[in-house]
């Protein structure tokens, strides 16, 4: 007896059997609790996108709707296929490893939390030239950060933001930097972790607006300039000797310092030795 069929994602013909076994799969696997609308969703962008749904590239995000006054799931890419889609171009020439800033104890919502201020992460793209071009880009943990939220609209940290608040950061600074190299390829719809916690307002993603109106719900300690003493003068000096043999040269150095090397030389001491290492390596490529 024949069986009706139709196409998957790659535009190959799979029976009506298969595609509730993937169907299943990706309820009880990929997508546990998922509701049948909600995958529907993802095949349905699979399908448009000519994604494999059995290799997750997409995630389900709930999301608030401010409009209609409730939660519903969006679907959107995650970081794995920002990768996937950048290799793609055959000019996605690696990547730094991130750079955090020095680690920082707020109150955020009520909850005294620790996280690294900022992280920077460099993606190098292959031009046609043979040019290896830098995208760089900085994004910070205040910035990101999904809330728990909830019937009681907790503005603190989720559990994955509390517990992997260097990991998260990095997949967001990523995203961000991967965009800039390869805008073509990636798009600019941002990323699942860019955007849990946060809200739809007027059909527009945006960040969740409850966080901003919770006035004093998030207390910054005061960072006091680091003291100018010989220890730290010997350490800017080797940092500033490093740096001017490049950028790279000064991003693995700075990725081995210690925190307290690194409060040690301060956010504004960073910066100034960054942007030596930037003209160095000008110089360096200039003809």
């Amino acid at each position: 007896m024949n069986q009706m069929t139709t196409r998957a994602a790659g535009g190959d013909l799979i029976t009506e059997e298969q595609a509730g076994a993937i169907r299943t799969a990706l309820k009880t696997s990929l997508y546990p609790g998922a509701s049948d609308a909600s995958v529907d969703l993802v095949l349905a962008y699979c399908k448009a996108a000519g994604l494999d749904p059995m290799k997750k590239p997409v995630h389900i995000v709930p999301m608030w709707d401010n409009k209609a006054r409730t939660m519903r799931d969006v679907v959107m890419p995650g970081i794995g296929l920002y990768r996937t889609d950048a290799a793609r171009t055959g000019e996605f020439a690696g990547m730094s490893k991130p750079v955090f800033g020095p680690m920082v104890t707020e109150n955020v919502g009520g909850r005294e939390v620790t996280f690294p201020e900022w992280c920077e992460v460099t993606v190098y793209r292959q031009l046609r030239s043979g040019h290896i071009a830098e995208y760089t880009a900085t994004e910070y943990w205040i910035e990101n950060y999904a809330i728990k939220g909830g019937k009681d609209q907790d503005q603190s940290p989720n559990a994955m933001w509390t517990k992997r608040a260097r990991g998260q950061l990095a997949k967001c600074t990523e995203a961000q930097a991967l965009r800039k190299a390869f805008p073509e390829a990636v798009g600019s719809q941002p990323t699942a972790e860019e955007m849990e916690g946060k809200a739809i307002i007027d059909g527009e993603l945006v960040r969740d607006e409850r966080r901003s109106s919770t006035a004093g719900a998030i207390t910054r300690q005061q960072q006091t300039e680091p003291q100018d003493t010989p220890e730290r003068q010997a350490l800017y000096a080797s940092l500033q000797e490093i740096a001017s043999a490049g950028l790279d040269a000064y991003a693995e150095a700075w990725g081995k310092l210690t925190p307290e090397q690194r409060k040690m030389i301060g956010q504004s001491g960073h910066e100034t030795l960054k942007s030596e290492a930037e003209r160095a390596e000008a110089e360096v490529i200039e003809p």
